[in-house]
């Protein structure tokens, strides 16, 4: 399988679902998959990451999109999944290939092992000619564990799968310089830096979770990767291939020509923040020139509750974000140091360590790259 033949495919909730009836729109699903076909006997991998399955359900638990709560849609996500696959399967029939669900969590892309058991599952679907449709599992998440978008969780999946096209089809021709409804609004046809553009978008679908926002912030993280991200219409015959010869008019965000690295890529493009730390502005800017370790003198301040293992968030005393790092330690191992700085670390954790907190090939510097996070607010001080 030729990685760079992979196209991962974000189809927003508006496209699968009738607004009124909040049933399947078989008619888009068609000229989708027609489309997928197309593209698979050119010779291309086609991953589908479809929302639409908590709209298709609402009908059926007796809500609407304005009065579901949480349960709600955890319930209606379990009846409209299987009508939402009934449907892939269907057409994907008449075109001659089979589907595959994949259900993912937030867990799923932020811890590595389980990142890596994911590809290698849409890794063995791909090389089966299956084409895999994946979804949040809608049924079990919640507001504290749940990636909360299928922009970035698609986004994430084309990074997985080292994917060099990325689509997003929604029900707008693409990023406008202000919203679309104002008069003037232009289309922005090409974005390099898309934090140029986060201030003009704002908004969400009726049915969907996520607006231009998080399209934005999902092409960022494909940018990162070295994917082209196409954010499109989906409301025309054609609606990929059209979009990826240049046919049609879309936004084409672009690669950064200086892609991270796996496992880089990986720690800087988050989901969710586990923890944060804030260290000095000139010891940043040192970092920045040359990495090195951050060690328990190097905190000013930390924030959250996470394990070994989990991506921190690196703030200099500016409140900016500077890198993202592994920890070699659990928060209360931290706090545990931190507050008995004269003591020998291997003395109070009671087995033998450097102390390092992130070591220097775990962290990530992100030097304007990416779209930053501003830092939490209770961030507490060490001492």
């Amino acid at each position: 399988m030729a990685e760079n033949r992979n196209i991962v495919v974000k189809i927003g909730s508006a496209l699968l679902a009738n607004s009124d009836l909040l049933t399947p729109r078989f008619s888009f699903i068609q000229r989708l998959l027609e489309d997928v076909a197309r593209l698979r006997n050119e010779g291309y991998n086609v991953i589908l990451c479809s929302s639409g399955a908590v709209a298709l359900g609402l009908k059926i638990v007796g809500e609407t999109p304005e009065s579901a709560g949480v349960s709600d849609k955890q319930a209606a996500a379990a009846c409209g999944m299987p009508l939402l696959l009934n449907a892939y399967k269907q057409v994907g029939h008449e075109y001659g290939f089979e589907i595959a669900q994949v259900l993912l969590t937030l867990g799923d892309f932020e811890h590595h092992r389980r990142f890596l058991n994911t590809r290698n599952t849409v890794h063995r679907l791909l090389e089966a000619g299956v084409v895999p449709i994946v979804n949040e599992n809608d049924t079990i998440t919640t507001e504290e564990i749940r990636v909360g978008d299928n922009d970035r969780l698609a986004a994430k999946v084309a990074q997985m799968v080292g994917a060099k096209d990325f689509v997003i089809l929604t029900c707008v021709d693409g990023l406008y310089d202000r919203n679309p409804d104002e008069p003037g609004a232009e289309l922005v046809e090409e974005v390099r830096d898309v934090g140029e553009y986060m201030a003009a978008t704002t908004g969400t679908s009726t049915l969907g979770t996520g607006g231009m926002t998080t399209k934005l912030k999902a092409a960022n993280m494909a940018q990162e990767a070295g994917c082209m991200t196409y954010i499109a219409n989906g409301e025309y015959e054609r609606p990929l291939s059209a979009v990826l010869s240049g046919e049609r008019r879309c936004t084409r965000c672009l690669p950064n020509p200086n892609p991270m690295s796996g496992m880089d890529g990986w720690i800087a493009n988050r989901l969710q923040m586990a923890g944060s730390l804030e260290v000095p502005k000139d010891l940043a800017d040192e970092l920045a020139q040359d990495k090195r370790p951050i060690r328990r003198e190097d905190i000013v301040a930390m924030d959250g509750d996470f394990t070994r293992g989990d991506v921190l968030h690196l703030y200099d005393s500016d409140g900016v974000e500077r890198a993202r790092g592994l920890s070699d330690f659990t928060s209360e191992e931290i706090r545990v140091m931190l507050v008995n700085p004269e003591t020998p670390p291997e003395q109070l954790l009671g087995y033998k360590t450097k102390g390092e907190i992130i070591r220097a090939n775990n962290l990530v510097m992100l030097e304007n790259r990416h779209l930053l996070w501003d830092a939490p607010a209770g961030m507490t001080a060490s001492s």
